[in-house]
């Protein structure tokens, strides 16, 4: 049974004692804490940060008390966990309880620095590209230091043999690339899915962008990850390539055609909301049922719609998933409690 592995991790992060508070605007409860009083203190502590002006000159800000992350969903038995806050606070916290790393697996869809006033196309209109203030560009140089930091915490948080997953398009993946290398990951290969009906361009002076970028990578060139290759030669009936194509991604089909594409998230993956940069959950679950196996720990430092702790749920698999925004924080947990209800009543069995 899960349950005692569940409750093990619960005992080891310290979250039996945390109390519940009601909000003072009639939310549901939300449950306070990460570790109760063994949070590191150290790591909220005052702290002076950097902006940039309109002249892009440096200049410090107002010191600020950073807050620990709120657990805001719980399910012990099945090792789910979200959070709400900033994930490179979460990751400080972890890497200092767990020295040698606690996760076997991440994925991540970090920024891609997109929001910066160009225009798109969706349902057939001219659109304006603003995700939100996450998503808005500093410049090339202050992205990639950000970029280095996070990865820099998920290699610490990394298990000896653990993998991690980056997804990202142009604007964001060769910066993460590079990153890696600068870091000491071990990249693995190098994933490219393809969008059957991308946005048209607008401007008509590029070509139309139809695939994002998935990179995976070991934590070190030490380390002995997991691949499931005949779990992956089931899909396919040979060895799987690195182009991945939509009509491959059928969750009930046996065997599937030898290259990847996939399709946007369909409507029954945005039944209680949509995300604005919401992953596929076929293409998750694969590239977990290809580097976990059941009952590992996934994190997934930028959750978003919660696609990932969807896939944990059904796979089997245990995660914990940060979030900075509340909507997006409700919107995860709708989802995984659905995933856990469909699956209760035997729909995935």
């Amino acid at each position: 049974m899960r349950s005692s592995l569940g409750k093990k991790l619960a005992h080891d992060l310290n979250l039996i004692s945390i109390s519940l508070v009601k909000n003072k605007s009639k939310a549901p409860y939300l449950v306070n804490g990460l570790f109760g009083d063994e949070f590191p203190s150290e790591i909220f502590s005052p702290n002076v940060s950097f902006e940039l002006n309109e002249e892009q000159e440096s200049y410090a800000t107002e010191p600020t008390i950073k807050r620990p992350p709120t657990l805001i969903f719980r399910d012990d038995g099945r090792d789910l966990w979200l959070y709400k806050g900033n994930s490179l606070e979460l990751l400080d916290a972890v890497t200092q309880k767990y020295p040698e790393g606690r996760f076997d697996c991440i994925f991540a869809d970090p920024p891609y620095f997109l929001s910066n006033g160009g225009i798109s196309c969706h349902a057939g209109r001219m659109v304006k590209v603003d995700k939100g203030n996450w998503d808005k560009s500093r410049g090339p140089e202050l992205n990639h230091e950000f970029n280095l930091e996070w990865l820099k915490r998920c290699q610490k948080a990394l298990k000896p043999n653990g993998t991690i997953w980056v997804s990202g398009t142009h604007h964001v993946i060769f910066s993460i690339g590079y990153a890696m290398q600068q870091l000491g990951f071990k990249i693995l290969n190098d994933i490219a899915w393809e969008k059957p009906n991308p946005p048209p361009n607008l401007s008509c002076r590029y070509f139309t962008h139809s695939t994002e970028t998935v990179l995976w990578a070991a934590k070190n060139e030490k380390a002995k990850h997991t691949f499931n290759y005949q779990e992956m030669r089931k899909v396919t009936g040979k060895q799987m390539k690195t182009v991945w194509r939509e009509n491959e991604f059928s969750i009930d089909q046996d065997e599937m055609p030898l290259i990847w594409t996939m399709s946007a998230p369909s409507g029954i993956e945005k039944k209680f909301g949509k995300h604005p940069t919401q992953k596929p959950l076929a293409l998750i679950e694969r590239c977990l049922r290809a580097s976990t196996n059941q009952g590992d720990l996934v994190l997934d430092p930028f959750l978003g719609g919660g696609t990932t702790a969807v896939a944990c749920a059904r796979l089997h698999r245990g995660c914990v998933g940060v979030e900075l925004e509340a909507d997006n924080v409700g919107l995860s947990m709708k989802r995984v409690q659905d995933a856990i209800k469909q699956k209760d009543g035997g729909l995935f069995q």
